[in-house]
C-alpha cells in the first residue's frame, strides 16, 4: 500500500473509527426503514446484502462495508455548518445508490463472494440481484425528493448525474477487458467515474442539504472525486496483491477477472523485458475469451495459481504496482487541495484529512 500520507494539523488526533461508525449509526436506522417498504421478496434480499440477516433469513451482524461514504456526507454538512443529522438523507440515498452498483457488479463480474459471504445472485439467483439493484436505486432518489425542499432538488440532481457517471464507468470496465490495450487515461477517466463521481457527491451532499452554495458544494465534489481515484487506486493494488483474509475476495481477483486496473495498464505502459512479457501472455489471454460473458463461467478457470503470481510478478517488475502507489498518493494531495477554498472548523478539516489517510492506507 501507499505509504502514510503527512496528515494536516490535528489529523492524526481523529478517531476514524469512530467517525465511520457515526456515519454508520446515523445512517443505518434511515436506510433499514427505507429498505422496509420494498416489496416480499425484494425486502429480504436486500436485507441479506446489507449483512442484517443471512441466507435462511436470521438476524445477522455482517460486514456492512467501511461505512466511508456515509461519513462523508453528514460531515459535509458540517462543513457547511449544518448539523450532521442534516446530512443524514444524503448519506442513505449514496449508500442506496453504491449498493445497487454493487448487487449488479457482482452478477456481471460473476463474483461469488463480497465482504466474506456469498453475494445476492449467488444466493437468491440473477434476477433477485438486478431486481433488488433498481428497487434501491429508486429509493434513493425518493429518501431526497420526499424532503421538499430546494435543497433536496439540488442534491438529487447532483446524485442523479453521479450515478449516471457511474454506470459509464461500468460499461468502460467492462468493455475494456476485452481489449488487449487500454491507456493510463483511459483507465483513470473509467475509475473516475465508477469510483470517483460517488464519493465526489457523498462528500458535498450533506453540504447541499445543509444550504451549502454551490462554489462550497462544487469544492467539496474536487475532493471527493480525486479521494475517489486514490480510493480506486488502492483498491486496484489489493485487486491483485491484497490479502483475501482482509478483502474477502479470491487472491489475484482482478487478474482473474481480466480487468484492466491501473497495475496493469501502466505495467503495460512501460518499456522493458516485462512489459513485452506481460503484454504476450495477456494477448495470448484474449484469445481463450469466450463470447458470452456468464456468473457461472470464468474465462481464466483453468489457470493454476502459479500462472496468476507470475502476471502479478511482472507487472509489479514493470513498475505497474510502484506507479499506482504513487498515483494513489499524488489524487490525495489533490483531494485535500481542494478543502482549502472552504472555510470549515478545522476540526471538520482535520476529519476530512483522516478520512483520506484511511483511503490510501487501508487494508481492505
Amino acid at each position: 500500500m501507499p505509504p502514510v500520507p503527512s496528515a494536516a494539523e490535528g489529523a492524526e488526533a481523529v478517531d476514524v473509527t469512530a467517525l465511520l461508525e457515526r456515519g454508520r449509526t446515523l445512517a443505518t436506522p434511515v436506510l433499514k426503514a427505507v429498505v422496509d417498504r420494498l416489496a416480499p421478496p425484494m425486502d429480504t434480499v436486500a436485507a441479506y446484502h446489507f449483512g442484517w440477516i443471512d441466507a435462511a433469513g436470521n438476524p445477522a451482524d455482517g460486514d456492512g462495508g467501511k461505512a466511508v461514504r456515509p461519513a462523508l456526507a453528514v460531515l459535509s454538512a458540517q462543513a457547511a455548518g449544518a448539523a450532521a443529522e442534516a446530512g443524514v438523507p444524503g448519506a442513505v440515498a449514496v449508500e442506496l445508490v453504491h449498493n445497487f452498483s454493487l448487487l449488479h457488479d457482482d452478477l456481471m463480474d460473476g463474483d461469488e463472494q463480497r465482504r466474506h459471504r456469498d453475494t445476492v445472485w449467488k444466493v437468491h439467483g440473477p434476477a433477485q440481484a438486478i431486481l433488488v439493484g433498481d428497487a434501491l436505486f429508486a429509493l434513493a432518489n425518493e429518501v431526497l425528493l420526499e424532503l421538499g425542499t430546494a435543497e433536496a432538488g439540488r442534491a438529487a440532481r447532483r446524485l442523479t448525474t453521479a450515478t449516471r457517471a457511474l454506470i459509464d464507468g461500468q460499461a468502460q470496465d467492462i468493455s475494456y477487458e476485452h481489449r488487449e490495450r487500454v491507456s493510463v487515461e483511459e483507465c483513470l477517466e473509467m475509475e473516475g467515474n465508477k469510483t470517483g463521481a460517488l464519493l465526489a457527491c457523498a462528500s458535498s451532499i450533506g453540504a447541499v442539504l445543509g444550504g451549502a452554495d454551490d462554489t462550497t458544494a462544487d469544492a467539496l465534489e474536487r475532493y471527493g472525486y480525486h479521494l475517489g481515484l486514490a480510493f480506486q487506486a488502492v483498491d486496484d493494488l489489493l485487486g491483485i496483491w491484497g490479502d483475501p483474509e482482509a478483502t474477502g475476495k479470491q487472491t489475484w481477483s482482478d487478474l482473474r477477472q481480466r480487468k484492466k486496473s491501473l497495475p496493469v495498464v501502466a505495467a503495460l505502459a512501460a518499456k522493458g523485458a516485462a512489459a513485452e512479457q506481460l503484454a504476450e501472455l495477456l494477448a495470448a489471454d484474449a484469445k481463450t475469451d469466450v463470447d458470452e460473458r456468464t456468473p457461472s463461467a470464468g474465462d481464466l478457470d483453468t489457470f493454476s495459481e502459479a500462472e496468476f503470481a507470475a502476471r502479478a510478478a511482472l507487472i509489479e517488475e514493470a513498475g505497474g504496482r510502484e506507479w499506482t502507489a504513487q498515483e494513489a498518493r499524488r489524487q490525495y494531495d489533490i483531494a485535500l487541495e481542494a478543502l482549502d477554498s472552504v472555510p470549515m472548523p478545522a476540526a471538520v478539516r482535520a476529519q476530512f484529512t483522516a478520512l483520506a489517510d484511511f483511503v490510501v492506507v487501508r487494508k481492505r
